[in-house]
């Protein structure tokens, strides 16, 4: 029996690909990820990082997954249907930056999702605006492909989180990186909406590290104990270059905006505020830091609680075709970040870039 109806591809990505469905038996609408890889058996698509992760997570600045099944040896997840991702909204503004209230809305969802997230016991190794969606005016998190057990063991060797949005410890190699990465990435997410365009567009891993290092400086010992024996096992080099303040980058940021940032781009993970605690911090919380919401366009609210579906369920009979994945616009930034760094930041290419590794890999 065909129970969904298709209405189009939505996206096309690495792991699978979404489509609008229309549920003929309810009649509720929603989005149907196809998985590429193939499963044996339905036990193993249980172990799906994405099935593990949002049978658990059920909050409101999370996507909701309604169901879950497998025909033909693949994976399908059911999905409440979601509106513009923040990326698109960003792309909207043409480069213009957001008020320090629809940021504070914004972030205030990020951060409240990722802390329940956190709490579950996962962190989502690639926070991005393209991951975060809109119902209404909630925001949520979604795509957790990537997503991990906080108390997995490490070493973690996958290729993990978007560049610009990658934390030191990924881009040096560190096998024992968890929660603090999404907590770099909101960061990124946070300077993005203050400035209009990315703070660490790096073209490669090698100029991604450049771009952070000339922003907060070089790292060192002394602020991040793990630093010296992560770089040792690297070809990089790091000059003693000319910070750039947050605040001469950002001028249309508070200081409680300025502080809470600096906090989250700390080099040393351990140092980085969780989620919950960044919640705390006086941009949120003082006197008169009212949040506005941002205006994004609706769609119908499903609610269901995820059903797991027998083994002997009829497939859905889509066609699901590729579509170009949507990319950031090329915005202005400012000169300092758009130096290609000096020969002698690295002594030598860092071997397997991640980028090119994933490409290779698919």
């Amino acid at each position: 029996m065909k129970r969904f109806e298709s209405l189009g591809v939505l996206g096309d990505g690495a792991f699978g690909v979404v489509t609008k469905c229309r549920d003929k038996e309810s009649g509720e609408i929603v989005a149907i990820k196809k998985m590429k890889q193939r499963y044996s058996t339905f036990d193993e698509c249980l172990q799906e990082k994405e099935v593990k992760s949002l049978r658990k997570i059920k909050h409101q600045n999370v996507e909701r997954l309604l169901q879950v099944f497998r025909e033909n040896e693949y994976l399908h997840l059911v999905f409440e249907l979601l509106g513009d991702s923040l990326l698109k909204t960003i792309n909207k503004k043409n480069g213009a930056p957001f008020l320090e209230s629809e940021i504070r809305s914004i972030m205030s969802q990020l951060l409240t999702g990722l802390a329940y997230c956190h709490r579950q016991g996962f962190f989502h190794r690639d926070i991005k605006p393209d991951n975060l969606l809109w119902k209404g005016d909630i925001l949520k998190i979604a795509d957790f492909g990537l997503a991990r057990e906080i108390r997995s063991r490490p070493p973690y060797t996958e290729y993990v989180s978007t560049r610009w949005y990658r934390a030191p410890e990924i881009i040096l190699r560190a096998p024992n990186y968890n929660s603090p990465v999404d907590i770099w990435a909101s960061g990124c997410i946070m300077a993005e909406l203050y400035m209009g365009h990315p703070i660490f567009p790096g073209n490669s891993e090698q100029d991604q590290m450049y771009k952070i290092v000339n922003v907060l400086g070089a790292p060192n010992t002394h602020i991040w104990p793990e630093f010296g024996r992560l770089v040792s096992k690297t070809s990089y080099r790091f000059p003693q270059v000319t910070s750039t303040p947050l605040a001469t980058l950002m001028p249309n940021a508070s200081p409680e905006a300025i502080d809470l940032m600096t906090q989250l781009f700390q080099y040393d993970p351990a140092r980085r505020p969780s989620a919950s605690q960044a919640l705390q911090h006086p941009f949120f919380t003082q006197t008169g830091s009212a949040s506005a919401r941002v205006s994004v366009t609706s769609t119908d609210k499903i609610d269901a609680t995820p059903k797991i579906a027998s083994e002997t369920q009829k497939s859905v009979d889509i066609a699901l075709s590729q579509i170009p994945n949507i990319t950031s616009k090329t915005q202005p930034v400012s000169k300092s970040a758009l130096e290609r760094p000096p020969k002698s930041f690295f002594e030598e290419p860092l071997p397997n870039d991640l980028d090119d590794l994933l490409k290779e890999l698919l």
